[in-house]
């Protein structure tokens, strides 16, 4: 177990030095990049002065040992646009984005894995058509849209619920409040997922279901429960559980479209105001971090095979 720990290790550092070389690359390389960054109506020699205090007018290699060296202590570099440290800015945005992004997978989990379930065991009935229906729908429809939407029904007519913004101005912390705030921007991030959910959750507990053990272990006369629930689920969750490894770093770094329209002030909207001022180190500083959370994720995945499924050996 620790020698496969160790080698998964190894290859996620490989994995991130790559990403970063290529990230880094594209960016000072790409039309409007770091280069860009200058006043067209300077002189030139207060351009020149402004790129080397930038440190843009190393080399692309040595521009990134540079990056990569102070990324490595813990240091993501200062905004373009306030000269504050990226990483406060990053941490800063943490937690909000956070919360969105758990309480979005938490509601999915919820809705998703069961309805799946009871979709694959109610074939083609009529509870599976409604099932189908809502989880198509589900991913037809644009986040934008439903969000939009959304707001329009319970902020403008019904008033129920706050359109913007994580918590009320001006007030003190209440619960109630903030779940308020967190309840339609969580809804439009999880429905995506949960339609993922319930489709993988349906097709691989359709297949498990068939299986010969599925039958030797009815003929045995154990009850229906315990095969459902202990025999085919736990092998069913194999593939769910690589959609969830493979969409929670999308919820947390790809959650740009649902925290600007609810004024949410998480990372994907800094990352969108880092992208259109050409705030280079914030985006840097925000890819790495998801390129971080991508890695960790996909080794955890990795280590729960192996408890969700004695066949899959470590080796």
């Amino acid at each position: 177990m620790s020698r496969y720990i160790l080698e998964r290790v190894v290859h996620a550092v490989i994995v991130l030095v790559i990403i970063s070389i290529v990230i880094f690359t594209l960016i000072h390389l790409a039309p409007g990049g770091p280069a860009a960054l200058t006043d067209p109506n300077l002189t030139p020699e207060d351009t020149a002065r402004i790129r080397h205090n930038l440190g843009l007018d190393q080399p692309i290699p040595i521009q990134y040992l540079r990056w990569m060296t102070r990324t490595i202590q813990g240091d993501l570099g200062r905004s373009f646009l306030d000269g504050q440290p990226v990483i406060q800015l990053i941490l800063s945005r943490l937690p909000a984005t956070l919360l969105l992004s758990l309480t979005a997978l938490l509601l999915a989990l919820i809705g998703g894995i069961p309805s799946g379930i009871i979709s694959a065991l109610k074939p083609y009935s009529i509870i599976d058509n409604l099932i189908s229906v809502v989880a198509f729908t589900s991913v037809s429809i644009p986040s934008f849209w439903f969000g939009i939407v959304l707001i329009l029904i319970f902020s403008v007519k019904l008033r129920l619920l706050p359109s913007a913004g994580m918590y009320t101005v001006g007030h003190d912390f209440s619960l109630l409040d903030r779940l308020a705030h967190l309840a339609m921007p969580a809804l439009v991030l999880a429905l995506f997922l949960m339609a993922m959910l319930i489709r993988y959750t349906r097709t691989s507990m359709r297949e498990v279901l068939s299986e010969p053990y599925i039958t030797t272990a009815r003929a045995k006369g154990l009850p229906e429960r315990i095969v459902i629930y202990r025999h085919a689920f736990r092998t069913a969750l194999l593939p769910v559980v690589t959609l969830v490894g493979l969409l929670v770093p999308s919820l947390i770094g790809g959650s740009a479209i649902v925290e600007t329209i609810f004024a949410w002030p998480g990372m994907g909207r800094l990352a969108v105001d880092a992208a259109l001022s050409r705030n280079y180190p914030v985006v840097m500083g925000i890819t790495v971090l998801v390129s971080v959370v991508v890695v960790l994720t996909n080794l955890i995945v990795d280590l729960l095979y192996s408890y969700l499924d004695p066949r899959v050996k470590l080796s």
